[in-house]
């Protein structure tokens, strides 16, 4: 074997240690059956929430069906939540990971956060066309013409509210794509999945409605009332589906005491790991706007979504689901705080969710 012979350009280069194929089956570069040449190196930068990285996957699938040969290093600080057998590269956000990716010279780079770190990465990047937000004259800037939009409906709430692209919409666009329904991605534990499909199949026959009760802090303004959730959750029951109260730690005493006080079943809170899997023996998750709903999108559950506070048209259901929302409408736009003292998430009904739970069935 020569220096010469090396496949530097394979998907399989591991740089300084032996590949999958060198380890599992002895071979080398030179008569390689698993020579697989990288032709396009395409970097994304999405660090924010859990939720926003997931809704920003599909974007996956239609690079890969224009490049095949194509080798993806993303860049987040929730690296958990992206599927590994579609990422080749999956880095946190660190300073390790920011000086090694301005030695990498990608085909394509994406920046779709406009916080001011991420775009002061894709400035510094070398890339020979590059999508999104950048970095300019001490602000954030659009790196092409097609992300201005974006970056204009962030900046000026009226402009939001007229909005009618769905956020995939709106990062396809930037990209020069148009979304054709391309659907999420997320990483699945396939062992833990398995685990609770044969946990619930051991005492229950009905259809399983996952009730996630939370929607983190940032803003309270989306939370459901509780006694709203309870009632809900007795609905569900006393009419034939089995219904599931989820939620991470924040969620926990909330969740234990409408267990308590429905005799609704609450398994607990776990790894966003497990989290998903769980997840993923319910066959319609209800839901505040939050990370859950685009669990349960990657997923390809049905889906009820309340929403308040948010551009309706900025969420793709993919025809499996309804979005459920005040009968007036919010004067509270991306609100933290109600301006009326009482949140208007208490004027949809636990009858009206339950209404959009059956119509999905």
């Amino acid at each position: 074997m020569n220096y010469n012979e090396i496949h530097f350009d394979c998907l399989h280069f591991k740089g300084g240690v032996p590949c999958a194929p060198n380890k599992e089956k002895g071979s080398i570069c030179k008569n390689c059956s698993d020579y697989y040449p990288i032709k396009t190196r395409i970097l994304i930068i999405k660090l924010g929430a859990l939720g926003d990285v997931i809704r920003t996957t599909p974007l996956l699938k239609k690079f890969r069906s224009l490049y095949p040969n194509v080798q993806f290093t993303w860049i987040t600080q929730s690296p958990e939540i992206l599927s590994k057998n579609e990422i080749h590269k999956i880095l946190k956000w660190d300073g390790i990971s920011i000086f090694s990716l301005q030695e990498v010279h990608f085909d394509i780079a994406i920046n779709l956060d406009k916080e001011e770190e991420a775009c002061q990465l894709l400035s510094r990047i070398n890339a020979k066309q590059k999508y999104g937000f950048t970095w300019e004259n001490n602000h954030i800037s659009a790196v092409n013409q097609r992300a201005e939009h974006k970056l204009i409906t962030g900046l000026f709430d009226e402009i939001s509210k007229k909005n009618t692209k769905s956020y995939l919409e709106e990062i396809f666009e930037i990209c020069d794509f148009s979304f054709n329904k391309e659907e999420y991605s997320i990483h699945i534990n396939h062992f833990l999945s398995d685990k609770w499909k044969i946990e619930f199949q051991n005492f229950t026959n009905k259809k399983i409605i996952g009730l996630n009760t939370g929607c983190g802090p940032r803003w309270n303004t989306r939370l459901w009332p509780i006694e709203f959730w309870q009632e809900l959750a007795l609905l569900l029951d006393e009419n034939g589906f089995f219904p599931v109260f989820l939620g991470g730690e924040l969620e926990h005493e909330k969740n234990e005491e409408l267990a308590r006080v429905t005799n609704v079943y609450y398994p607990g809170y776990f790894s966003l790991e497990e989290f998903i899997a769980l997840t993923n023996s319910c066959e319609l998750i209800v839901t505040q706007v939050s990370m859950m709903m685009h669990i349960a999108t990657a997923l390809q559950k049905k889906l009820v979504l309340m929403n308040n506070i948010f551009n309706k048209y900025e969420f793709e259901l993919y025809g499996r689901g309804v979005i459920v929302s005040p009968p007036l409408d919010c004067i509270c736009y991306y609100g933290n705080t109600c301006k009326k003292g009482t949140s208007c998430m208490h004027d949809i009904t636990p009858v009206s969710v339950f209404n959009a739970v059956k119509s999905l069935f």
